[in-house]
């Protein structure tokens, strides 16, 4: 998609993922059970309607969140296309550069959705909460990975997740991404500041 290209750090997976999203048990657990995004049903998932990009790129949705909000992909292709979270609340932004780095992104940070704004130590509160919520956490984690064919040693840091998504948020790649309403109007962003 015009030159957007995953980081170098985020290797090409050799198989489909999406598939896995929707039918590993051990990554289901994880990904619908903890980190919200439920690719269990591909078939049922439909954007609201007038939602769409400002381009008039495709905008496809593959999975949702137990509230109703959507992960798309952006654009013609495969898994290797962009990826945004349109929020019922009227957010959407880009989450990564391809399934497999928000495979990533979802395995290291789950709780994502709670970083706009929020200073590191704000951060380590959150992530802390969510291990004492859960304190399989790291387990469940670690199984999903390896379910998917990753190693979970060579995930990136949370840190490093979180820069990631603040840096999408902003220039070429929101540019791409922009998502509006069904008025014409553009979503609010999911990230205004930088979370660190």
């Amino acid at each position: 998609m015009n030159g957007l290209r995953a980081p170098a750090d985020v290797p090409a997976h050799h198989g489909a993922l999406l598939p896995l999203l929707g039918a590993d048990h051990e990554v289901i657990d994880f990904f619908a059970g903890v980190a919200d995004l439920d690719a269990t049903g591909p078939a049922d998932q439909e954007l609201e309607d007038g939602v769409r990009l400002a381009s008039g790129a495709r905008l496809e949705q593959f999975a949702r969140a137990a509230s109703g909000d959507a992960f798309c992909f952006v654009g013609e292709g495969g898994e290797e296309r962009p990826v945004v979270y349109v929020s019922l609340d009227g957010e959407a932004g880009p989450l990564a550069l391809g399934l497999p780095e928000l495979v990533r992104l979802c395995l290291v940070a789950p709780w994502w959705r709670d970083a706009p704004g929020r200073t590191a130590g704000e951060l380590q509160a959150v992530a802390d909460e969510y291990r004492e919520d859960m304190p399989d956490l790291d387990r469940r984690r670690d199984c999903a990975a390896r379910a998917l064919g990753l190693d979970p040693a060579g995930l990136p840091s949370e840190a490093a997740a979180l820069a990631r998504l603040v840096e999408l948020s902003r220039g070429p790649v929101a540019e791409a991404c922009l998502v509006v309403g069904y008025e014409g109007d553009p979503l609010d962003p999911l990230f205004v500041s930088d979370p660190s």
